[in-house]
């Protein structure tokens, strides 16, 4: 079984940037996706970005499209989300997951097994 270790969180100023990063041990075989949530006070957990772990496309939530980047180290064992021109509803604790999901349903968090603790990032003039 996959574990997941997020960093990178913080408080930053409206505008200023953070990296997250998503540390993966014990094996990714068998995991198609990995992918970006946030879950901000009192909402429900939401998808931000997902990529297969052998590579190609990446896909974006509309809110962060243009702004976050998804990507991975060549080792296939870090996952890193780059969030560039942060607001104030950016504000979440940030969480990365990893499931056998399809295409079709790889922006549900139901379609993700093991998930990290989590790293807050704070937006906040």
């Amino acid at each position: 079984q996959v574990q997941l270790v997020e960093s990178g969180g913080g408080l930053v100023q409206p505008g200023d940037s953070l990296r997250l990063s998503c540390a993966a041990s014990g094996g990714t075989f068998g995991y198609t996706y990995v992918g970006w949530f946030r879950q901000a006070p009192g909402k429900e957990r939401e998808f931000v970005s997902t990529m297969r772990w052998n590579g190609g496309n990446t896909y974006y939530a509309d809110s962060v499209k243009g702004r976050f980047t998804m990507s991975r180290d060549r080792a296939k064992t870090t996952v890193f989300l780059q969030l560039n021109s942060l607001k104030p509803e950016d504000t979440a604790v940030y969480f990365c997951a990893a499931g056998q999901a399809i295409l079709s349903s790889s922006t549900q968090t139901t379609s993700y097994t093991n998930w990290g603790q989590g790293t807050q990032v704070t937006v906040s003039s």
